[in-house]
C-alpha cells in the first residue's frame, strides 16, 4: 500500500518543486529581459562581461519554462545551479547565510535535486517515455 502511495506522492512533491523553480525563474528572466541595461551595468559592476546579463536573463527563463513543463529538467537544474552558485560567489556569500544567500543556496539545492531525482511523473518527460516506441533488439 505504501509503496503506490508514496511513490505518487513523491512524483507530486517533485511537481511542487518544479512549479516552485519554474515561478521564480521565469520571473526573473523576464524581469532581467525587460532591464538588460540595467542588468549588464551590475554585471559590469561586479567584474563580469556585460552581455553575460543577456545569457543569464534567457538562461533563467528558459530554465524556469524547462521547470514548469517538465522537459529537459537535467540540463536546466545544472544551468540554474550555476546560475545560483555565481550569485552566492559572486555577490550574496559576504551577507552572510541569513538575509544574504539562504534563498539561493534552497533554490541551487531544489534544482540539483530535480537534477539528481528527475522531473516526476506529471512531467512532459514521463509522457514521452510512455510513449515511446521500446528499443530494437539487436
Amino acid at each position: 500500500m505504501c509503496v503506490s502511495m508514496c511513490k505518487r506522492n513523491a512524483d507530486v512533491g517533485l511537481l511542487l518543486i518544479r512549479l516552485g523553480l519554474a515561478a521564480v525563474f521565469i520571473g526573473h528572466g523576464l524581469q532581467k529581459l525587460g532591464d538588460l541595461g540595467m542588468v549588464s551595468g551590475f554585471f559590469s559592476q561586479l567584474g563580469l562581461p556585460g552581455f553575460l546579463a543577456y545569457l543569464v536573463a534567457a538562461v533563467e527563463l528558459a530554465a524556469g519554462l524547462s521547470m514548469l513543463l517538465g522537459f529537459w529538467t537535467h540540463w536546466a537544474g545544472k544551468l540554474i545551479a550555476v546560475i545560483m552558485l555565481g550569485a552566492i560567489v559572486l555577490v550574496k556569500f559576504k551577507t552572510g547565510f541569513l538575509g544574504g544567500y539562504e534563498f539561493d543556496l534552497m533554490l541551487l539545492l531544489a534544482a540539483l535535486g530535480i537534477t539528481f531525482a528527475g522531473p516526476g511523473a506529471y512531467s512532459l518527460e514521463a509522457k514521452r517515455a510512455q510513449t515511446a516506441p521500446p528499443p530494437k533488439a539487436s
